[in-house]
Order: structure tokens, then C-alpha cells, then sequence
């Protein structure tokens, strides 16, 4: 992996370039980047690659939509559709991509739509709502956010800060600097003063950044079909054989969370976003129906489970044990008051200031 970066290295080089230059022209007003009178939130990473950007998003939905008229704003990542479009609970993947059918699931009096083209997308939704969250649009610079906040996934920090082919991030390490408030999320639940020091130096926030760190709360088990709830404890035992079915970025910590609790996990592991044949489904329902194991279930992520609701698809699964593991992203205490805090206070100044202009 080493002499493979060496040799792309000069290819990074290049692509680094273009994207300096491209930032360099939204910074000087040569490319035209469009601001918002309503409160407009973005989370995203510079990685390639999931850094918890859907449970940082469903973090900020619960805790405004109870207050706030809020709309989450995404580009709908591998659907079959183009243009703005609200999502119904009742879409297909394809239809508007695993995420925001994943958040207008679970958020059912929530506005999720996809766009991909932000500031038309937004143009759509300023008129019936107080607040949009954008997910996934920190290298979106043509709509300049009120708030900025950037994520750094904790399992991939010790790797070379190289933008693409040679490295993972899409832009240089030194785009951070448009972040107003900067998550270290998937860290562990309990994470040493230490540490929390080593990643800040690392990270190496400006005086007006904020630098916080996140981890992911696992919950039940949930039934595909009937949603009945099991208890993640309840596979615990030496005797479980767990199929493992994932098409994310980086499925290590569920991996490490599953292997808490069984050793035997059977990965079936496919690129984000991957659109699951009846082939690929048709293959794990063959091996989960010859293996041998007395107890034994097939587990997935929230966000894979969407495709896997497809019509084509469920029904290859119909009768088998399928649960998908839901993750909720919790901010380390004694920062989580301060964080909610700053968002609060954002929206609401935000809101004050617009009105008053």
C-alpha cells in the first residue's frame, strides 16, 4: 500500500491543485457562492467515505425538530432520479437514495428532499421552513452555510492526510479551516484526557474553532419486516453465528461492536451505497439457510436496510431472520451541553437577525 501511494502521489498532486484553485475561487468571489436569511446547517467530512455524517445529522434533527420548522437537505447519493424532490416514507432507494429514505423513516414530520443542486434545492424549502441541515455538502461551496460542521472519523486519523487517488480526502487537509464547529466521531465510549489531546494536535483547530468528540450509541436489533425489537445482548453467546451484511464506507466499528458479543461473524461486505442484486442476495440466503449453526441471524445497517426493502429484493428474504442495528451519535460529556448549546443559539440568532432585517 506504501510504494502504491508513491506512485499516485504525483496524481494527488494534480488534484490537489485543481481543488486549491477551485476553493481559491469561491474565497475570492470568483465563483459565486450564495448565503441563506434562514439558518442553514452543513455536516460533512473531507474523507471519502462515511465519517458519521447520518447520526450527526439525525443528532441535529432531534434535537430541533421540536422546535424549529426543519427540512434536511441531501443529494440523494445513487438514486435513479434527478432534480429536487421530496422524499415520502414510502419511496424506494432508487428513488431517492439510502439516507434520505433512512431519515424521512425514521423522521416521519420531518421535510427530507434531495437536490443536487443545494441552492435549488433550498430555494424550495426557505419558503415553508425556519431551518435546513444539510447532509454531506462541505465541498458544496456554492452555498455558503451559516454553520460548518466537519467531521474526522476517530478509526482513520492515523492515516496519511493525502487527497485522492494516493490518500482519501477530496479536498487538502488544509480545507478544515472553513469549519466553524470540528466532531471527532466513533471514538471509544470512554475516551482518556490524553487522547482527547493527541487528536486536538492532530487536528489542529484554529482559535475560533470548536473541537468535540463524538461515539456511537448502539440500540436493538430491529426486525426488517415486523419491526419487533431484540435486545443486541441476546446474541451473546459462543454459539451465534451472525451473517454480517454491509454496503457502507467503514464497516470496522460495527464489526468490533458485533464481535463484543459473538466471534463467529460471517462478513458480506460491499462498496457504500451498493445497490444489492438478487445475485448477492440470493448467495447470503443460500449460505445462511446451509450453515449449521443452532442459532444463527442476519444483521445490517439502518441505512443498508433501506435497500434491502426494495420489492425485488425483500422477498429473497422473506421467512429468514434479517435485523438491521440502528447507531445514534452521543457527544461526549462534559461537552454535550456546550454543543447543543452553540447549535441552539446559531438557529435562534440566525432567526432573530433575519427577522429584524
Amino acid at each position: 500500500m506504501r510504494y502504491l501511494r508513491l506512485i499516485l502521489l504525483p496524481f494527488s498532486w494534480i488534484y490537489a491543485v485543481v481543488v486549491f484553485l477551485r476553493n481559491l475561487a469561491y474565497d475570492f468571489g470568483l465563483f459565486k457562492s450564495k448565503q441563506f436569511d434562514l439558518p442553514v446547517i452543513s455536516v460533512g467530512n473531507l474523507a471519502v467515505g462515511g465519517a458519521g455524517k447520518s447520526p450527526m445529522t439525525e443528532y441535529l434533527v432531534n434535537l430541533l425538530k421540536d422546535k424549529r420548522r426543519i427540512a434536511v437537505l441531501s443529494r440523494g447519493y445513487g438514486r435513479k432520479t434527478r432534480g429536487f424532490r421530496l422524499v415520502s416514507a414510502d419511496d424506494v432507494a432508487a428513488l431517492c437514495g439510502d439516507e434520505p429514505l433512512q431519515f424521512k423513516r425514521k423522521f416521519k414530520d420531518v421535510t427530507v428532499a434531495v437536490c443536487e443542486k443545494r441552492v435549488h434545492g433550498i430555494e424550495e424549502l426557505c419558503r415553508d421552513h425556519e431551518l435546513v441541515v444539510l447532509d454531506d455538502a462541505y465541498q458544496h461551496r456554492a452555498v455558503r452555510p451559516g454553520l460548518n460542521i466537519l467531521l474526522f472519523d476517530y478509526t482513520r486519523m492515523k492515516e496519511p492526510m493525502l487527497v485522492l487517488p494516493a490518500g482519501n480526502l477530496r479536498e487538502p487537509y488544509r480545507g478544515r479551516k472553513r469549519a466553524d464547529l470540528i466532531v471527532v466521531t466513533k471514538t471509544p465510549p470512554v475516551l482518556l484526557p490524553e487522547e482527547r489531546e493527541q487528536l486536538r494536535r492532530r487536528i489542529g483547530p484554529r482559535s475560533n474553532q470548536r473541537l468535540f468528540f463524538s461515539y456511537l450509541r448502539y440500540g436493538n436489533l430491529i426486525a426488517l419486516g415486523d419491526k419487533e425489537e431484540l435486545p443486541l445482548i441476546s446474541i451473546k453467546s459462543n454459539r451465534t453465528l451472525v451473517f454480517l451484511l454491509t454496503g457502507i464506507a467503514n464497516p470496522r466499528p460495527l464489526l468490533e461492536e458485533l464481535r463484543k458479543f459473538t466471534p463467529h461473524v460471517k462478513h458480506y461486505e460491499y462498496p457504500d451505497h451498493h445497490p444489492f442484486s438478487r445475485k448477492n442476495i440470493s448467495k447470503l440466503a443460500e449460505d445462511f439457510s446451509k450453515a449449521g449453526a443452532p442459532d444463527k441471524l442476519i444483521v445490517t445497517t439502518e441505512k443498508d436496510a433501506q435497500r434491502l426493502l426494495n420489492p425485488d429484493i425483500a422477498e429473497l428474504l422473506t421467512d429468514l431472520p434479517v435485523y438491521y442495528l440502528p447507531i445514534r451519535a452521543e457527544i461526549h460529556e462534559p461537552d454535550k451541553q456546550n454543543f447543543d448549546h452553540l447549535i441552539e443559539n446559531y438557529v435562534s440568532e440566525h432567526l432573530q437577525h433575519s427577522r429584524i432585517h
